[in-house]
């Protein structure tokens, strides 16, 4: 499961020329007949996503593209999910995405519309993806850090000097500096206000 694209439809004719569409626009896409095969690859993964796009239809037996789409999030799956409909479903695709689909689009549609639409789903994937990555590599560089380093972090992220880490933890300023220094090459930061910015931005 390493494809950028997934198109889940029961239209074998219909996925196939989805599938060599994007083929043709130097994309990889692989091909699932339904609902049910798709999501069994999908847990076989978790939680090691990379980036990538489903295209779902909306309307599939015995498991529907909605169903299937709750299933996803309560994988946890992060990719884009791009619903295709026919006319009578777009009142459930706008549905979808109100709860976290990424867009729908309407049987029949334009190609180039639908390139589009899986490529900025795609631009999407991909920083969701690095945000994810960077995300991991913060939380093992946090365990990494012993207890006493997780004091002095927890006093630089307070503002305080090294002077002042020194008298509220009882150990000398040369000690602090030895921790802030293991501290920075750990988080891989150069001052305290990068750190604060990192966790800030990455730990949940």
């Amino acid at each position: 499961m390493n494809s950028a694209i997934h198109i889940v439809d029961d239209d074998a004719d219909f996925r196939e020329g989805l599938a060599w569409l994007f083929d043709s626009r130097g994309h990889k896409a692989q091909t699932w007949a339904g609902g049910d095969a798709f999501l069994e690859a999908v847990r076989a993964r978790v939680p090691y996503w990379g980036p990538a796009v489903v295209l779902l239809d909306i309307r599939m037996e015995p498991l529907s593209g909605l169903a299937t789409f709750e299933e996803l999030k309560a994988l946890g799956c992060p990719w884009p999910i791009l619903f295709l409909t026919g006319h009578g479903d777009v009142s459930m695709a706008v549905a979808a995405v109100k709860n976290g689909a990424w867009d729908f689009l309407e049987k029949p549609f334009q190609n180039n519309v639908l390139v589009d639409k899986v490529e900025q789903a795609l631009a999407a994937a991909s920083s969701i993806s690095d945000d994810r990555r960077q995300a991991h590599r913060l939380r093992s560089a946090l365990s990494s850090l012993s207890t006493r380093e997780r004091e002095v972090l927890d006093e630089l992220l307070k503002g305080h000097y090294n002077k002042n880490i020194a008298e509220h933890l009882g150990i000398t300023q040369r000690t602090v500096e030895f921790h802030r220094a293991n501290i920075f090459k750990k988080m891989e930061v150069t001052s305290a206000i990068e750190l604060a910015h990192k966790l800030g931005r990455y730990e949940s």
